[in-house]
């Protein structure tokens, strides 16, 4: 089970305002919370940077995103509501009457998603779903020149802070894609802290994952890793309408999803599934959402002249939504996992199949 410490953590981090371009709540969160047993570093990207064990050869990447979706103003009206457009892969469905915050350069500025109400929509329009550019975020001001002291063009919104614990397993928050995902990474350093390690490990918190695996890009090239481990969020095939023939049988705390892909290599992935049976871990198997891609396991994959990778994905009910839900038991899973697996290398193993 997780330490106190480690929950307290957890809640902090998910509370963060970090939409993609904008992650520096969550990047300052995550680095103190490994400074007392890790190096840490930052790029001007804002990737965050933790390593043990720096002087080994063989080097090992963990990596998880903290960029969150989310929005951008685009134009202020004279009544003083707030235009946007997306910043990530935003579901148009879920947005109506989202509570947000404005990130502007004094603060948060709460505020509200808002659109023409039932009542006044004609029948047809009631079976369409609403188009971003026919919402707008209210803040409560009478004018333009009221919202304009307080917000800017340019300013980046997020769906606001919701975390929230709904047993001793599960809680739902917004940004758990990939918060979560982040933050078994932070407790997968701070149990190798504890170990004797034979390979240098670089537990890294990526950016802009969702506009494009932006961050992986420079901090996988900086590391130049042998190996690496991306953790991201998958989907649970465990609620109504989600066919298991697509994705497999993939439940809420059932242990993270090992997927076997072009993104994931064989002898890695071999490695992986031994060490869980040896310890007992509990995993789940799944194909995939895409063949490749579409997760920073791609972007670190092409790094120089390639590495090792494999994704591990926490399972995930209502991803990009408001309310994404998770289960804690996954997470530790992950943590053990990684954690027994990269303290079981000798630094001199080989990852080219058909070699190893």
């Amino acid at each position: 089970m997780f330490s106190a410490k480690s929950l307290a953590f957890l809640e902090r981090f998910m509370n963060c305002a970090s939409p993609s371009g904008c992650e520096v709540e969550a990047a300052k969160a995550y680095r103190a919370y490994l400074a007392d047993c890790c190096e840490v570093r930052a790029d001007v990207m804002g990737n965050s940077i933790a390593v043990l064990n720096p002087g080994a050869p063989m080097r090992v990447m963990l990596a998880g995103h903290y960029d969150e979706i989310g929005f951008q103003i685009t134009y202020i009206t004279e009544e003083g509501m707030l235009c946007f457009r997306a910043n990530g892969g935003i579901d148009k469905l879920n947005v109506p009457s989202t509570e947000v915050d404005i990130l502007t350069a004094k603060g948060r500025v709460p505020g509200v998603i808002g659109k023409k109400p039932i009542h006044l929509l004609k029948p047809a329009e009631r079976e369409i779903p609403p188009e971003l550019a026919d919402m707008w975020i209210d803040i409560g001001a009478e004018s333009a020149e009221e919202a304009k002291k307080i917000v800017s063009v340019g300013d980046l919104v997020v769906v606001r802070s919701n975390f929230r614990r709904l047993n001793d397993n599960r809680f739902i928050s917004k940004g758990s894609d990939d918060k979560i995902g982040a933050f078994v990474v932070a407790e997968t350093m701070r149990a190798l802290a504890k170990r004797k390690l034979k390979v240098a490990v670089y537990g890294v918190g990526t950016v802009q994952e969702e506009v494009g695996l932006r961050g992986a890009h420079p901090s996988s090239f900086a590391v130049d890793p042998q190996v690496g481990f991306v953790l991201d969020v998958g989907f649970t095939t465990d609620v109504p309408d989600i066919p298991k023939k697509l994705l497999g049988d993939v439940k809420l705390g059932a242990g993270p999803i090992l997927a076997k892909n072009c993104d994931n290599n064989i002898v890695l992935g071999r490695l992986l599934r031994k060490v869980a049976k040896k310890h007992k871990i509990a995993t789940q198997e799944s194909i995939g959402f895409r063949a490749t891609g579409g997760t920073d396991t791609a972007a670190m994959q092409l790094t120089r002249s390639g590495v090792a990778t494999a994704l591990l994905s926490i399972p995930n009910r209502y991803m990009h939504s408001p309310v994404e839900m998770c289960d804690l038991r996954d997470a530790e899973s992950a943590v053990q996992l990684l954690t027994e697996t990269i303290a079981s290398l000798t630094g001199k193993e080989f990852f080219i199949p058909g070699m190893e």
